[in-house]
């Protein structure tokens, strides 16, 4: 391995529209799931690079705090742990991470990671790695090694990037479909969203282990939000929906989301949540498996000043649209 080379990934961060809940395997084996989502322009950054044998530690994996150790074994960051043991690289290794937005947060953080460490393994390797590739190592790495009560849908938004339906099959399988709109439109779309930060930080694994058990009470409501993401998907496509289309959808869908599991909403979020709506705010959800992390909305210009005045307590967090995956930006040599 070159020791002069140095590998970094940028891999955009998402927000799930409508559908999110029916990725989960409790129930898309029973009925099949679908979810709307988009990538949006806030990203988690990897690198990795040969470390150093003037260090005393083999391994360094550097992210909210700084891990140095002999062995891969012995790291506690286990995304990073079981994606140097999946992919066989030996150490010295070095990675480092470094976020837009704090972890667990709802915007697909910890997917985001895992893609785009395998992404920028599989370089380190001298390898190349598919969208579709990197997508179920990532959902390998997550459900089946670490355990993880969560669904796939992260994992390919990260992978994929841009706008598009997921789909879930009940033998596992997951099909990608590509939205194109008119470049006008989508900036119309993204003009009109606002995204607030809670201030709480949720265990997306606990919220969605509590909507997994629910699974048989809750069977209409998810078939209802698997069929929103397909209808909404279809519409977006033939030009049959406009902004305040969108925004009503969503409010349906984010008040079906709220009644699948005790944790996924508070009442200090559900007051946030109305005060918004009675600024002028057209729809909009909590991002995420629920508990906190960051409420969107749809919301036309010109309400936009009442709506922020109405949670002027909250950070507000400006996005936009993101059509990429996970993509290498480097590697660079030095020396």
């Amino acid at each position: 391995m070159d020791a002069s080379r140095l590998i970094v990934t940028r891999t955009p961060l998402r927000v799930s529209l409508v559908g999110g809940g029916t990725d989960l395997p409790a129930f898309y084996r029973r009925e099949g799931g679908a979810v709307l989502s988009t990538t949006i322009d806030r990203y988690v950054y990897v690198t990795v690079k040969r470390h150093s044998e003037l260090f005393f530690e083999p391994v360094r994996v550097n992210y909210s705090r700084s891990e140095q150790v002999e062995r891969i074994d012995e790291l506690e960051n286990n995304i990073a742990r079981e994606c140097l043991r999946f992919l066989g690289v030996d150490p010295p290794v070095y990675i480092s991470t470094v976020g837009d937005v704090p972890a667990s947060t709802g915007l697909g953080g910890s997917s985001a990671f895992a893609v785009g460490l395998l992404n920028a393994l599989h370089s380190y390797k001298g390898e190349r790695a598919s969208a579709g590739q990197l997508a179920e190592e990532a959902c390998h790495i997550e459900i089946d090694v670490l355990g993880e009560r969560i669904g796939k849908q992260d994992q390919y938004a990260a992978a994929y990037g841009g706008l598009n339906l997921l789909s879930f099959k009940p033998d596992g399988g997951v099909t990608v479909e590509h939205l194109r709109i008119p470049g006008d439109r989508l900036r119309e779309f993204f003009q009109s969203v606002l995204m607030f930060w809670t201030g709480h930080q949720r265990d997306a694994s606990a919220v969605l282990s509590e909507q997994d058990d629910r699974t048989d009470l809750n069977l209409e409501s998810l078939r209802r939000m698997r069929d929103q993401a397909r209808d909404l998907h279809r519409a977006l496509g033939a030009g049959e929906i406009d902004i305040e289309g969108i925004g009503r959808l969503l409010d349906r869908g984010w008040r079906m989301k709220r009644e699948l599991a005790g944790s996924i909403t508070t009442p200090l979020i559900d007051g946030w949540y109305d005060a918004a709506m009675a600024a002028g705010a057209l729809g909009g959800k909590l991002c995420g498996a629920g508990g906190g992390g960051f409420l969107m909305f749809v919301v036309p210009p010109d309400r936009q000043a009442a709506v922020r005045s109405a949670l002027g307590d909250l950070f507000e967090l400006p996005v936009g649209h993101e059509s990429h995956g996970s993509q290498l930006v480097a590697p660079f040599h030095h020396g």
